[in-house]
């Protein structure tokens, strides 16, 4: 019966995992053991910080309409409360980034959000 040599396949496999495991700091970035423990961890870890980052940027814009509202004399939940009464589609993403490019504009839609707040 023929030998079989698995050295290709087991070195492939290995390559895939120290590769997966780059820029790791210390052992476990070349020792095989701990680094399939430590990408193991990072995958679990990625997957749960991809589910974080969208809070993370709805509070950023949060922050960044706060602020800008408040410039024009107005708080955040008058402001979403009168844009909603207004019929105003704007997401919040939307509303920071004109916050911060366009100020005169956002001051216009401050303005629409106090007239249907006022009627």
């Amino acid at each position: 019966m023929v030998r079989v040599k698995s050295s290709v396949a087991s070195r492939k496999r290995r390559k895939k995992i120290l590769k997966s495991a780059k820029g790791f700091i210390g052992d476990r970035k070349n020792h095989l053991r701990l680094t399939k423990d430590a990408v193991m961890k990072a995958l679990a870890f990625n997957y749960i910080h991809r589910k974080q980052k969208k809070r993370n940027f709805r509070r950023l814009w949060i922050v960044r309409i706060s602020i800008a509202a408040k410039i024009n004399g107005m708080s955040y939940s008058k402001l979403i409360d009168g844009l909603k009464k207004a019929g105003c589609t704007l997401n919040r993403k939307v509303l920071a980034n004109l916050a911060i490019t366009d100020p005169c504009g956002f001051k216009q839609i401050v303005d629409v959000a106090k007239q249907s707040l006022a009627a």
